[in-house]
C-alpha cells in the first residue's frame, strides 16, 4: 500500500510529498453530480454502497495519496435531537436551532456504533477497498465548530447568535461543548476501531474567535476529544481556516499534524505551529480556477517553504470549489509527487 501520507504525518522520511484534497469527492466531479440527480446528500451518506462510491471517485481518477470518508460532519445531530437537511445553495438547515439553556438539555446522547453504523459499515466496506491503495481519513467536527451550526441554525459569515450565546449564557454554552466533545470522542473512536488509518478534526469556524475567546470558549472541549483518541494509534489532524491569530492555541489543543489555510506563508505557520508537529496545506484553492503556470508556481512556493522537511502533508487551504475543472486537480497532484527544490 502506498503509505507515504501516514509516514509524513509520523514526520518521518518519504519519496516525495504527499497529497490529498479536502472535498476530492465532490461537485467538480462529474460522476458526482450524476449521482445527485438521483439521490441527496443525505441518502449518499445513509447508504454505504453510494458512499463508498463516492469516496472512491477521487482516488480512481486522481493521484491522491490517501481517500477521505464520504460522509458528513452533521450526521451526529440527528441522533441528538438536531434534525437537520440541506437547503440547495444555501447549506445545512437546521429545524430548532439551540437558543437556550433549555435546549441545550433536551440533546440527546447515544451510541454511534448503533445510530451511525451505516457509517461504520462504509469504513469497513472502504478498507477492502482500499486494502492495496491507499490509507482511509474518518473525521468529526470540534466542539466549536459543531455548536456554531447549532445555535446559528446553518452557514454563517458573523457567527453573532453564536457568539451571544457564548458570552450571554456560558453556563449553558460549556454545557453544549462538553455533550458534543463527548459525541465526538465517542464517534471518533468507532471511526478507528472501524478502520480508519488518520482522523481529521474540522474546526472550520474557529478562526472566528480570538485568542482570549478561543483558550476559553473552545481550546478545552476540544483537547477532550484528542486525548480520547490519541492513545488509539492513528495521525491526528486538526484543521480550521482562518486561524492564523490562534495556530500556536490549536497546536496545544491537539493533534500530529495542523492544517492550515492560504493566508499565512506554510513555513511562517510552521513556526508558530512548531517543529514538533506536522503540517498541511495550505495552497488557496481559487489558484485551481486560473491558469496552470500560476497554479504550478504557487505550489512550488509551498513546495519549497516546507523545504523537505519531514511533516508536511500536501493540501488546500480550503475543499476543493465545485466549479474547479477536474484536469487542474489531477495535474496539480502530478506536479506535487514530481517537484524537486
Amino acid at each position: 500500500m502506498n503509505d507515504r501520507f501516514l509516514r509524513a504525518c509520523r514526520r518521518e522520511p518519504v519519496d516525495c510529498t504527499p497529497v490529498w484534497f479536502m472535498r476530492q469527492a465532490g461537485r467538480y466531479m462529474e460522476d458526482y453530480r450524476a449521482l445527485r440527480q438521483r439521490y441527496s446528500l443525505l441518502q449518499i451518506c445513509a447508504e454505504p454502497e453510494l458512499a463508498v462510491a463516492v469516496t472512491l471517485q477521487p482516488v480512481d481518477l486522481i493521484e491522491v495519496d490517501a481517500a477521505i470518508l464520504f460522509s458528513d460532519l452533521l450526521l451526529p445531530f440527528t441522533p441528538m435531537g438536531l434534525d437537520f437537511d440541506f437547503v440547495k445553495g444555501e447549506g445545512p438547515s437546521i429545524a430548532h436551532p439551540i437558543r437556550h439553556a433549555s435546549d441545550v438539555r433536551r440533546l440527546r446522547v447515544f451510541d454511534p456504533r448503533q445510530a451511525l453504523a451505516h457509517v461504520l459499515t462504509t469504513i469497513r466496506m472502504l478498507r477492502c477497498e482500499l486494502a492495496d491503495r491507499v490509507p482511509l481519513i474518518g473525521f468529526g467536527g470540534a466542539p466549536f465548530t459543531m455548536a456554531s451550526y447549532a445555535i446559528e441554525g446553518g452557514p454563517s459569515t458573523t457567527y453573532a447568535k453564536t457568539k451571544a450565546f457564548m458570552y450571554a449564557q456560558p453556563e449553558a454554552w460549556h454545557d453544549l461543548c462538553g455533550r458534543f466533545a463527548a459525541v465526538m470522542s465517542e464517534y471518533l473512536v468507532a471511526q478507528i476501531e472501524a478502520g480508519v488509518e488518520a482522523v481529521q478534526i474540522f474546526d472550520s469556524w474557529a478562526g472566528q474567535l480570538s485568542r482570549t475567546d478561543y483558550r476559553e470558549f473552545a481550546l478545552p472541549y476540544s483537547r477532550r476529544i484528542f486525548e480520547a483518541i490519541a492513545g488509539k494509534g492513528v495521525p491526528i489532524i486538526h484543521f480550521g481556516v482562518g486561524t492564523t491569530a490562534i495556530l500556536p492555541d490549536l497546536a496545544a489543543a491537539g493533534g500530529d499534524v495542523i492544517g492550515v489555510d492560504w493566508r499565512l506563508p506554510l513555513d511562517e505557520a510552521w513556526e508558530r505551529i512548531g517543529a514538533d508537529r506536522g503540517i498541511q496545506g495550505n495552497l488557496d484553492p481559487t489558484l485551481l480556477l486560473g491558469q496552470p503556470d500560476r497554479l504550478f508556481d504557487a505550489a512550488a512556493d509551498v513546495l519549497r517553504r516546507a523545504g523537505g522537511r519531514p511533516g508536511h502533508v500536501f493540501n488546500l487551504g480550503h475543499g476543493v470549489l465545485p466549479n474547479t475543472p477536474l484536469e487542474n486537480v489531477q495535474a496539480l497532484a502530478k506536479h506535487v509527487h514530481a517537484w524537486r527544490a
